[in-house]
């Protein structure tokens, strides 16, 4: 998968995180379905240490109440696109 619709995809499930704070009621049934599976999809999407402590970190995020605003998927695909350093090669 090309890491520009990772960033897609992130976004998207960002979006869908934040339906919680879109409707009044429903947000906390939501984050109940929603916080396992966004887990789920982010060691999906990052394979590896880096994929499974972000699954972890983002299903915090989105179970606890207030925190669902943090953008998790778009700041995991800065750091693994943008900041991370790649290894250098060995010559």
């Amino acid at each position: 998968m090309s890491k520009y619709k990772k960033l897609l995809l992130g976004i998207l499930f960002d979006a869908v995180g934040y339906v919680s704070f879109i409707i009044p009621g429903i947000g906390e049934f939501s984050d109940i379905v929603w916080a396992p599976l966004s887990g789920w999809l982010m060691t999906k999407l990052y394979k590896g240490k880096a994929g499974k402590v972000a699954g972890v970190v983002n299903f915090v995020e989105e179970a606890l109440p207030g925190l669902d605003v943090i953008p998790t998927f778009t700041l995991m695909w800065l750091y693994t696109y943008v900041l991370k350093k790649k290894p250098k090669d060995s010559k």
